[in-house]
């Protein structure tokens, strides 16, 4: 990973850019907010910033919103400081790390960032069978299409790739077509010279260049629109670009990857996308097999992730009861890892008494693999399933008969609207997160802007929202 250390605090930040470059990051250091900006408009990137808590980061995160680099923020500074720290992360940093540096902090800190970019977790032979392909091409530059459903794991499949490729040691870039707007994607990935256009400031090398002698990720590439098309078919064949506002083409050297969650074929067939771009980017077509597809995977990627959110929220990694198993193995998955990542987050943070039962895993929909579960009868009138012990008004209230997990997939949202059932969803999981907006959007799977909306039409129509620490607010912190 790329490590960029902005400013010095009396060079603890290097000492911490020591520990870091033994732990296998590359380290770069500037003095402040402005060259830090400089170095990443000028195509040298990083992955994470480790940011001096006394510089203006709230303006660092402005800048970085505003030109669409997405790296996060991590404040450092000398001991505790409580109110500076709370300040960085309102204003976006995503960690407060006292100086002097600990060791096992800034590898905790990199581990996170670079977490499971390359890691696959499978025991299913149709996934054994994809990973024999993708060893088997991962040496050649030969571009490649990894195709499947969201939530396969195509972006994972990807940096695999190019884990196992001889450009392993140089960069690996993605760029998520669906994300950028059709009138700044031009600009994201061939860049652009300064006074180009209203906005263009200074000069800023595209994802091309900085992907120069490494690996390009095209994520969600069907979402490009047709115009754009010609010219990456040109950048793809001359393996040439030219800057927006530029007068010289630019020659770079890249190993190009695609992804898409559509039928390019029938794209084609629309007129959606170019014919003569689909054959070259699809000299190699790896296709992710669904969840549902490879049942044997789903066992061990529950317990994987059971791990992963057990160690994050610094308790002991619960049990999976066969119940809870069982009913894992049933489900449809229609959002395939993805969701199944989620969901085990979610059972984590809901478990009981060390073990994660049927009552803590939420899931979405009522498709299974065989026959769907019946409800058990209940005299008791129907509500919200979403938190066991949770009634609709957000309250927790004790509950001697918890709600079977069959009732929670289904039988006690009959009769109730989805605006319904999905905000008694995010009230309770507010309420569970004692009002802690970032843990609840995470546990939802919603950023935390859509939460953050949510919560504010819900405060107008008079609801009371749990505010931070679990104290109810009329008017929430947003």
């Amino acid at each position: 990973m790329r490590l960029l250390i902005v400013g010095s605090l009396e060079g603890h930040m290097i000492t911490a850019g020591k520990i870091a470059f033994e732990r296998g990051a590359k380290v770069a250091t500037v003095d402040d907010i402005q060259q830090a900006m400089s170095s990443l408009r000028t195509g040298q990137g990083a992955d994470l910033l480790l940011v001096d808590i006394d510089l203006d980061i709230d303006t660092l995160c402005k800048n970085l919103l505003a030109e669409r680099f997405s790296v996060p923020v991590i404040a450092c500074g000398i001991g505790t400081q409580p109110s500076k720290a709370g300040d960085a992360i309102r204003s976006g940093a995503k960690e407060y790390i006292p100086l002097p540096p600990d060791a096992e902090l800034i590898a905790a800190v990199l581990a996170a960032v670079t977490e499971e970019t390359t890691a696959l977790v499978f025991k299913d032979p149709a996934t054994a069978a994809v990973l024999r392909l993708a060893e088997q091409i991962a040496p050649s530059d030969a571009s490649v299409l990894v195709t499947g459903e969201s939530g396969t794991g195509k972006e994972v499949m990807s940096r695999y790739l190019h884990s196992k490729s001889k450009r392993a040691k140089n960069h690996f870039i993605s760029v998520n077509c669906a994300a950028i707007p059709e009138n700044l994607l031009e600009s994201e990935l061939f860049g652009h010279e300064k006074g180009a256009f209203t906005g263009a400031i200074s000069r800023r090398i595209g994802k091309f260049e900085e992907a120069n002698g490494g690996t390009l990720l095209l994520d969600e590439i069907s979402e490009m629109h047709p115009r754009l098309q010609a010219k990456l078919l040109r950048a793809v064949q001359e393996r040439e670009i030219d800057r927006v506002g530029g007068t010289q083409p630019i020659k770079v050297d890249i190993r190009l990857l695609a992804t898409s969650n559509r039928n390019l074929e029938e794209e084609v067939k629309k007129g959606n996308f170019r014919e003569d771009l689909y054959y070259r980017l699809n000299v190699v077509n790896i296709e992710m097999p669904a969840l549902r597809e490879r049942p044997m995977d789903i066992e061990i990627l529950a317990e994987h992730f059971i791990g992963k959110y057990a160690k994050s929220n610094g308790i002991a990694k619960p049990a999976l009861t066969p119940e809870a198993k069982h009913q894992l193995l049933q489900h449809h998955w229609r959002g395939n890892v993805r969701e199944l990542e989620n969901t085990m987050h979610r059972a984590v943070l809901l478990s009981r008494d060390n073990l994660i039962s049927p009552e803590a895993i939420m899931l979405t929909g009522s498709a299974t693999f065989g026959p769907t579960p019946t409800a058990t009868p209940s005299a008791s009138p129907a509500v919200a399933p979403s938190i066991p012990g949770y009634p609709a008004s957000g309250k927790a209230v004790a509950s001697s008969q918890p709600m079977s997990g069959s009732e929670a997939a289904g039988g006690a949202m009959v009769g109730r609207t989805v605006a319904d059932v999905e905000r008694d969803l995010i009230l309770n999981t507010l309420d569970h997160c004692l009002g802690n907006r970032t843990h609840a959007a995470n546990i939802l799977g919603i950023s935390i802007r859509t939460l953050r909306n949510k919560l504010k039409l819900y405060s107008e129509d008079g609801i009371e929202i749990t505010g931070p620490g679990g104290n109810d607010s009329l008017s929430p912190s947003l």
